[in-house]
């Protein structure tokens, strides 16, 4: 996957059951945040720190959303645990995943990664981190979206 490529589309299931297409967000910042598992403990922790900062990520103005292989069920689950305000996205077949670069050692998981789409519909930045044991830090994300704007 390569900057100012045309972004691929998604059409995935989020936490609720309802559709979630990228097409929809022509015209906005989207960020994707790849992830292996809910529940797991740095998943757990990215994804908390998302929450902890997200007065930050609405000040940008861009769709922010969670993505990993774990079902709608386990998705709904662990964001009302966790209180997490941004959509969490079914990969069940991790087929999003791999169209993105985002292929884990792991077996039916997805890399730790994010991806920022401009408002073109284009890929402003890509980081991929395949061993996923580390997470993006926010102020890097949120940089990455304050360059796509």
């Amino acid at each position: 996957m390569n900057v100012d490529s045309e972004a691929p589309q998604i059409n995935l299931k989020d936490g609720d059951g309802n559709d979630w297409t990228l097409s929809n967000y022509k015209g906005h910042t989207v960020v994707l945040l790849f992830y292996p598992g809910d529940n797991t403990p740095v998943c757990t922790a990215q994804l908390c720190s998302v929450r902890d900062h997200w007065s930050e990520y609405q000040a940008t103005g861009a769709e922010v959303v969670g993505i990993s292989t774990d079902t709608v069920d386990s998705h709904k689950g662990f964001a009302e645990k966790n209180e997490l305000p941004l959509k969490l996205l079914s990969d069940p077949y991790g087929k999003v995943s791999a169209t993105y670069g985002m292929k884990s050692w792991l077996p039916g998981r997805s890399a730790r990664g994010v991806v920022v789409i401009n408002k073109e519909g284009k890929i402003a930045y890509h980081k991929a981190q395949p061993l996923s044991l580390f997470r993006p830090a926010d102020e890097d994300v949120l940089e990455a979206i304050k360059r796509a704007a």
